[in-house]
Protein backbone atom coordinates (compact mmCIF):
# COMPACT_ATOMS: atom_id res chain seq x y z
CA UNK A 1 0.00 0.00 0.00
CA UNK A 2 1.15 3.30 -0.78
CA UNK A 3 2.37 5.44 2.02
CA UNK A 4 1.36 9.32 2.29
CA UNK A 5 4.61 11.37 4.06
CA UNK A 6 3.29 13.57 6.79
CA UNK A 7 4.89 15.45 9.25
CA UNK A 8 3.56 14.64 12.67
CA UNK A 9 2.24 18.15 13.76
CA UNK A 10 -0.11 17.37 10.67
CA UNK A 11 -1.12 13.94 12.18
CA UNK A 12 -2.55 16.22 15.78
CA UNK A 13 -3.85 18.95 13.99
CA UNK A 14 -5.88 16.34 12.08
CA UNK A 15 -6.75 14.16 14.86
CA UNK A 16 -8.28 17.86 16.83
CA UNK A 17 -10.20 18.82 13.74
CA UNK A 18 -12.31 15.04 13.98
CA UNK A 19 -12.59 15.36 17.22
CA UNK A 20 -14.29 18.50 17.14
CA UNK A 21 -16.29 17.89 13.96
CA UNK A 22 -17.59 14.91 16.02
CA UNK A 23 -18.44 17.09 18.80
CA UNK A 24 -20.41 19.59 16.64
CA UNK A 25 -22.34 16.56 15.05
CA UNK A 26 -22.97 14.94 18.57
CA UNK A 27 -24.43 17.69 20.44
CA UNK A 28 -26.54 18.96 17.53
CA UNK A 29 -28.19 15.80 18.33
CA UNK A 30 -27.59 15.29 21.82
CA UNK A 31 -28.77 18.06 23.20
CA UNK A 32 -28.24 16.97 26.80
CA UNK A 33 -28.56 18.88 30.04
CA UNK A 34 -26.26 18.43 33.64
CA UNK A 35 -30.19 17.96 35.53
CA UNK A 36 -31.58 15.10 32.76
CA UNK A 37 -30.15 12.21 31.80
CA UNK A 38 -32.64 11.22 28.92
CA UNK A 39 -32.57 7.76 29.80
CA UNK A 40 -35.44 5.91 28.15
CA UNK A 41 -35.49 8.54 24.92
CA UNK A 42 -33.81 6.27 22.83
CA UNK A 43 -35.03 3.25 20.03
CA UNK A 44 -32.90 0.28 18.93
CA UNK A 45 -30.73 -0.06 22.86
CA UNK A 46 -29.59 -3.32 21.59
CA UNK A 47 -27.22 -0.77 19.37
CA UNK A 48 -25.41 -0.33 22.80
CA UNK A 49 -24.60 -4.08 23.28
CA UNK A 50 -20.96 -4.58 23.33
CA UNK A 51 -20.28 -7.61 20.86
CA UNK A 52 -17.17 -9.22 21.67
CA UNK A 53 -15.95 -11.32 24.99
CA UNK A 54 -12.57 -9.80 24.07
CA UNK A 55 -13.58 -5.72 24.43
CA UNK A 56 -16.17 -6.60 27.05
CA UNK A 57 -13.60 -8.32 29.40
CA UNK A 58 -11.27 -5.06 28.98
CA UNK A 59 -14.78 -3.06 30.56
CA UNK A 60 -15.74 -2.06 26.73
CA UNK A 61 -12.71 0.05 26.27
CA UNK A 62 -11.65 -0.46 22.80
CA UNK A 63 -12.01 2.55 20.82
CA UNK A 64 -8.24 2.91 20.97
CA UNK A 65 -6.33 -0.39 20.77
CA UNK A 66 -5.20 -2.56 17.80
CA UNK A 67 -8.49 -3.73 15.76
CA UNK A 68 -9.59 -6.46 14.65
CA UNK A 69 -13.47 -7.79 13.28
CA UNK A 70 -14.97 -6.80 16.31
CA UNK A 71 -13.71 -2.56 15.62
CA UNK A 72 -17.08 -2.59 13.39
CA UNK A 73 -18.64 -2.10 16.80
CA UNK A 74 -16.00 -0.02 18.57
CA UNK A 75 -14.38 2.20 16.23
CA UNK A 76 -14.24 1.44 12.24
CA UNK A 77 -10.86 2.84 12.03
CA UNK A 78 -9.26 -0.13 13.43
CA UNK A 79 -10.34 -2.30 11.06
CA UNK A 80 -7.48 -1.23 8.96
CA UNK A 81 -4.90 -2.98 10.96
CA UNK A 82 -6.91 -6.25 10.14
CA UNK A 83 -4.23 -7.98 7.88
CA UNK A 84 -5.73 -11.41 7.20
CA UNK A 85 -9.48 -12.18 6.67
CA UNK A 86 -10.98 -12.73 9.85
CA UNK A 87 -14.37 -13.86 11.09
CA UNK A 88 -16.05 -13.88 14.27
CA UNK A 89 -19.37 -15.54 16.17
CA UNK A 90 -20.95 -15.08 18.97
CA UNK A 91 -24.26 -16.49 20.42
CA UNK A 92 -25.38 -16.03 24.36
CA UNK A 93 -28.04 -15.50 26.44
CA UNK A 94 -28.69 -11.58 27.22
CA UNK A 95 -30.56 -10.54 30.24
CA UNK A 96 -34.14 -12.13 30.79
CA UNK A 97 -33.46 -14.79 28.73
CA UNK A 98 -33.04 -12.70 25.54
CA UNK A 99 -31.12 -13.93 22.55
CA UNK A 100 -27.82 -12.35 21.53
CA UNK A 101 -26.33 -13.11 18.07
CA UNK A 102 -23.45 -11.73 16.61
CA UNK A 103 -21.36 -12.62 13.18
CA UNK A 104 -18.89 -10.21 11.57
CA UNK A 105 -16.34 -10.74 8.64
CA UNK A 106 -13.13 -8.51 7.82
CA UNK A 107 -11.32 -9.21 4.49
CA UNK A 108 -8.44 -6.99 3.66
CA UNK A 109 -7.86 -6.02 0.23
CA UNK A 110 -4.25 -5.32 -0.63
CA UNK A 111 -4.01 -1.34 -1.85
CA UNK A 112 -7.61 -0.44 -0.88
CA UNK A 113 -7.98 -1.09 2.34
CA UNK A 114 -10.48 -3.41 4.83
CA UNK A 115 -14.03 -4.39 3.99
CA UNK A 116 -15.99 -5.58 6.62
CA UNK A 117 -19.42 -7.17 7.22
CA UNK A 118 -21.50 -7.56 10.22
CA UNK A 119 -24.82 -8.91 11.53
CA UNK A 120 -26.20 -8.64 14.88
CA UNK A 121 -29.72 -9.33 16.32
CA UNK A 122 -31.65 -9.80 19.35
CA UNK A 123 -34.99 -12.16 19.93
CA UNK A 124 -37.36 -12.67 22.28
CA UNK A 125 -38.46 -16.16 22.63
CA UNK A 126 -42.18 -16.45 21.10
CA UNK A 127 -44.60 -16.27 23.49
CA UNK A 128 -48.62 -17.11 23.80
CA UNK A 129 -51.01 -14.09 22.91
CA UNK A 130 -53.01 -13.59 26.16
CA UNK A 131 -55.86 -10.98 26.02
CA UNK A 132 -58.49 -10.37 28.67
CA UNK A 133 -61.10 -12.78 27.74
CA UNK A 134 -58.65 -15.16 26.46
CA UNK A 135 -55.91 -15.20 29.65
CA UNK A 136 -54.26 -18.93 28.75
CA UNK A 137 -53.50 -17.51 25.30
CA UNK A 138 -55.69 -17.37 21.99
CA UNK A 139 -53.62 -19.87 19.95
CA UNK A 140 -51.25 -17.52 18.59
CA UNK A 141 -47.55 -16.42 19.41
CA UNK A 142 -45.91 -13.30 19.17
CA UNK A 143 -41.91 -12.71 19.62
CA UNK A 144 -39.87 -9.90 18.78
CA UNK A 145 -36.10 -9.02 17.69
CA UNK A 146 -34.20 -6.28 16.63
CA UNK A 147 -31.41 -6.56 13.96
CA UNK A 148 -28.79 -4.07 12.41
CA UNK A 149 -26.42 -5.12 9.57
CA UNK A 150 -23.58 -3.22 9.42
CA UNK A 151 -21.12 -2.62 5.88
CA UNK A 152 -17.71 -1.22 6.87
CA UNK A 153 -14.55 0.23 5.43
CA UNK A 154 -11.66 1.22 6.88
CA UNK A 155 -8.19 2.48 5.10
CA UNK A 156 -4.83 3.53 6.70
CA UNK A 157 -3.58 6.66 5.76
CA UNK A 158 -0.07 6.49 6.74
CA UNK A 159 0.89 3.47 8.78
CA UNK A 160 0.47 5.92 12.24
CA UNK A 161 -3.39 7.45 10.94
CA UNK A 162 -6.48 5.53 10.02
CA UNK A 163 -9.93 6.30 9.36
CA UNK A 164 -13.18 4.01 8.67
CA UNK A 165 -16.78 4.10 8.44
CA UNK A 166 -20.10 2.03 8.65
CA UNK A 167 -23.38 2.19 7.00
CA UNK A 168 -25.96 0.55 9.35
CA UNK A 169 -29.52 -1.09 7.98
CA UNK A 170 -31.88 -0.86 11.60
CA UNK A 171 -34.62 -3.01 12.16
CA UNK A 172 -36.90 -3.55 14.94
CA UNK A 173 -39.89 -6.12 15.22
CA UNK A 174 -42.87 -6.82 17.87
CA UNK A 175 -44.90 -9.66 15.93
CA UNK A 176 -46.62 -8.10 12.83
CA UNK A 177 -45.04 -4.33 13.69
CA UNK A 178 -42.08 -2.93 12.69
CA UNK A 179 -39.43 -0.17 12.51
CA UNK A 180 -37.23 0.41 10.04
CA UNK A 181 -34.02 3.12 9.62
CA UNK A 182 -30.20 3.60 8.19
CA UNK A 183 -26.92 5.25 10.47
CA UNK A 184 -23.92 5.29 9.87
CA UNK A 185 -20.26 5.87 12.24
CA UNK A 186 -17.40 7.01 11.80
CA UNK A 187 -14.24 6.28 13.30
CA UNK A 188 -10.30 7.94 13.23
CA UNK A 189 -6.97 5.98 15.04
CA UNK A 190 -4.12 7.43 15.26
CA UNK A 191 -0.84 6.37 16.65
CA UNK A 192 0.92 8.78 18.43
CA UNK A 193 5.19 9.41 19.16
CA UNK A 194 4.23 9.44 22.72
CA UNK A 195 5.92 6.04 23.27
CA UNK A 196 3.50 4.54 20.65
CA UNK A 197 0.10 5.70 22.61
CA UNK A 198 -2.92 5.52 19.92
CA UNK A 199 -5.72 8.02 20.38
CA UNK A 200 -9.39 7.01 18.85
CA UNK A 201 -12.31 8.68 18.56
CA UNK A 202 -15.51 7.16 17.16
CA UNK A 203 -19.28 8.38 16.74
CA UNK A 204 -21.58 5.60 16.45
CA UNK A 205 -25.69 5.50 15.20
CA UNK A 206 -25.66 8.87 13.52
CA UNK A 207 -28.89 8.49 11.56
CA UNK A 208 -32.72 8.42 11.27
CA UNK A 209 -35.61 8.18 13.55
CA UNK A 210 -37.76 4.80 14.30
CA UNK A 211 -41.36 4.77 14.31
CA UNK A 212 -43.30 1.60 14.42
CA UNK A 213 -45.88 0.92 11.76
CA UNK A 214 -47.85 -2.66 11.00
CA UNK A 215 -51.24 -4.33 11.41
CA UNK A 216 -51.13 -4.60 14.89
CA UNK A 217 -52.10 -0.59 14.60
CA UNK A 218 -55.05 -0.86 12.49
CA UNK A 219 -58.35 -1.52 14.61
CA UNK A 220 -62.04 -0.73 14.30
CA UNK A 221 -63.84 1.39 16.53
CA UNK A 222 -67.15 2.97 17.21
CA UNK A 223 -67.01 7.28 16.54
CA UNK A 224 -69.74 7.42 18.47
CA UNK A 225 -70.67 5.23 21.50
CA UNK A 226 -73.78 7.59 22.89
CA UNK A 227 -75.84 7.95 19.56
CA UNK A 228 -77.53 5.13 17.71
CA UNK A 229 -77.81 5.10 13.56
CA UNK A 230 -73.97 6.68 12.85
CA UNK A 231 -71.34 4.62 11.16
CA UNK A 232 -71.43 2.06 13.58
CA UNK A 233 -67.32 0.74 13.33
CA UNK A 234 -64.58 3.01 11.13
CA UNK A 235 -61.38 1.75 10.36
CA UNK A 236 -58.60 3.75 12.46
CA UNK A 237 -55.12 3.96 12.80
CA UNK A 238 -52.78 4.33 16.01
CA UNK A 239 -50.46 6.66 15.22
CA UNK A 240 -46.88 6.24 17.15
CA UNK A 241 -44.37 8.61 17.88
CA UNK A 242 -40.64 8.28 16.21
CA UNK A 243 -37.95 7.83 18.87
CA UNK A 244 -33.79 8.89 17.82
CA UNK A 245 -31.17 6.16 17.73
CA UNK A 246 -28.45 5.87 20.79
CA UNK A 247 -26.08 7.91 19.52
CA UNK A 248 -22.48 7.73 21.19
CA UNK A 249 -19.59 9.49 21.13
CA UNK A 250 -16.62 7.60 22.32
CA UNK A 251 -12.62 9.10 22.82
CA UNK A 252 -10.22 6.87 23.67
CA UNK A 253 -6.61 6.07 24.39
CA UNK A 254 -4.59 2.72 24.52
CA UNK A 255 -1.20 1.87 24.85
CA UNK A 256 1.65 -1.04 26.02
CA UNK A 257 2.98 -0.81 29.66
CA UNK A 258 5.17 -4.31 28.24
CA UNK A 259 5.82 -5.07 24.87
CA UNK A 260 8.40 -8.18 24.54
CA UNK A 261 8.14 -11.58 22.11
CA UNK A 262 7.11 -13.10 25.27
CA UNK A 263 4.74 -10.76 27.01
CA UNK A 264 2.47 -7.75 26.14
CA UNK A 265 0.63 -5.62 28.46
CA UNK A 266 -2.06 -3.13 27.17
CA UNK A 267 -4.29 -0.77 29.05
CA UNK A 268 -7.55 1.28 27.50
CA UNK A 269 -9.47 4.15 29.01
CA UNK A 270 -12.55 5.40 26.83
CA UNK A 271 -14.53 8.34 27.60
CA UNK A 272 -18.20 8.17 26.76
CA UNK A 273 -20.93 10.59 25.69
CA UNK A 274 -24.36 9.69 24.80
CA UNK A 275 -27.98 10.98 23.67
CA UNK A 276 -29.68 9.52 26.63
CA UNK A 277 -27.55 9.01 29.43
CA UNK A 278 -24.60 10.79 31.69
CA UNK A 279 -21.46 10.63 30.51
CA UNK A 280 -19.07 7.69 31.76
CA UNK A 281 -15.72 6.22 31.53
CA UNK A 282 -14.70 2.78 30.67
CA UNK A 283 -11.05 1.31 31.57
CA UNK A 284 -9.61 -2.35 31.24
CA UNK A 285 -6.26 -4.10 30.70
CA UNK A 286 -4.75 -7.25 28.50
CA UNK A 287 -2.34 -9.07 29.00
CA UNK A 288 -1.17 -11.52 26.54
CA UNK A 289 1.61 -14.84 26.98
CA UNK A 290 3.17 -15.15 23.78
CA UNK A 291 -0.27 -13.32 21.58
CA UNK A 292 -1.47 -17.03 22.69
CA UNK A 293 -3.29 -17.16 26.21
CA UNK A 294 -4.86 -13.42 27.59
CA UNK A 295 -5.86 -12.66 30.83
CA UNK A 296 -8.45 -9.53 30.58
CA UNK A 297 -10.16 -7.10 33.40
CA UNK A 298 -11.90 -3.58 33.75
CA UNK A 299 -15.01 -1.74 34.84
CA UNK A 300 -17.33 -0.41 32.69
CA UNK A 301 -19.60 2.85 33.45
CA UNK A 302 -16.85 4.40 36.09
CA UNK A 303 -18.34 7.80 37.51
CA UNK A 304 -21.93 7.44 36.25
CA UNK A 305 -24.77 6.75 39.01
CA UNK A 306 -27.10 4.39 38.99
CA UNK A 307 -25.38 1.98 36.36
CA UNK A 308 -25.69 -1.65 36.73
CA UNK A 309 -22.51 -2.91 34.04
CA UNK A 310 -19.45 -2.71 36.03
CA UNK A 311 -16.69 -5.11 36.67
CA UNK A 312 -15.70 -6.85 33.63
CA UNK A 313 -13.40 -9.78 34.10
CA UNK A 314 -12.05 -12.71 31.12
CA UNK A 315 -9.55 -14.60 29.14
CA UNK A 316 -9.12 -15.67 25.96
CA UNK A 317 -6.99 -18.32 23.56
CA UNK A 318 -5.38 -18.10 20.44
CA UNK A 319 -4.80 -21.18 18.72
CA UNK A 320 -2.57 -22.23 15.49
CA UNK A 321 -4.36 -24.84 13.80
CA UNK A 322 -2.40 -27.70 13.16
CA UNK A 323 -0.68 -27.98 9.49
CA UNK A 324 -1.95 -24.33 8.41
CA UNK A 325 -1.66 -21.11 9.05
CA UNK A 326 -5.28 -20.84 10.52
CA UNK A 327 -5.21 -19.45 14.36
CA UNK A 328 -8.64 -20.07 16.03
CA UNK A 329 -9.56 -17.50 18.35
CA UNK A 330 -11.86 -18.75 21.73
CA UNK A 331 -12.21 -15.55 23.62
CA UNK A 332 -14.29 -15.67 27.30
CA UNK A 333 -16.14 -12.64 29.40
CA UNK A 334 -17.91 -12.25 32.54
CA UNK A 335 -19.79 -8.88 33.13
CA UNK A 336 -21.14 -8.14 36.37
CA UNK A 337 -24.45 -6.42 36.42
CA UNK A 338 -25.92 -5.89 39.63
CA UNK A 339 -29.37 -6.37 40.11
CA UNK A 340 -29.60 -7.83 37.53
CA UNK A 341 -26.85 -10.48 37.79
CA UNK A 342 -24.29 -11.43 34.93
CA UNK A 343 -23.72 -12.01 31.55
CA UNK A 344 -20.80 -14.56 30.21
CA UNK A 345 -20.07 -13.85 26.84
CA UNK A 346 -17.95 -16.58 24.22
CA UNK A 347 -16.63 -15.55 21.04
CA UNK A 348 -15.58 -17.77 18.56
CA UNK A 349 -13.43 -16.32 15.34
CA UNK A 350 -10.74 -17.68 12.87
CA UNK A 351 -7.71 -16.15 11.29
CA UNK A 352 -6.76 -17.14 7.90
Amino acid sequence: MKTFHINKGFFIVVMTMVVLTYTNMVYGQLDNTQTMTKSGTTAAQFLKIGVDARATAMGNAFTAMEGDVSSIFWNAAGLANVKRLETMFVNNDWLAGVGFHYLGLALPLRGIGVLGLSVTSLTVPDDKVRTVTEPEGTGEYWGAQDLAVNLSFARKLTDKFSIGGNIKFIQQTIWHSHANTFAMDLGALFVTPFKGIRLGASLANYGGELRMTGRDQKLSVDPDLINQGNVEFVNALYETDAFPLPLIFRVGLSGELVRTKALRLSYAIDALHPNDNTEAVNAGFELAVGETFFLRGGHANLFRENAEEGLTLGGGLHYRLWGTQAILRIDYSYVDFGRLKYVNRVSIGIII
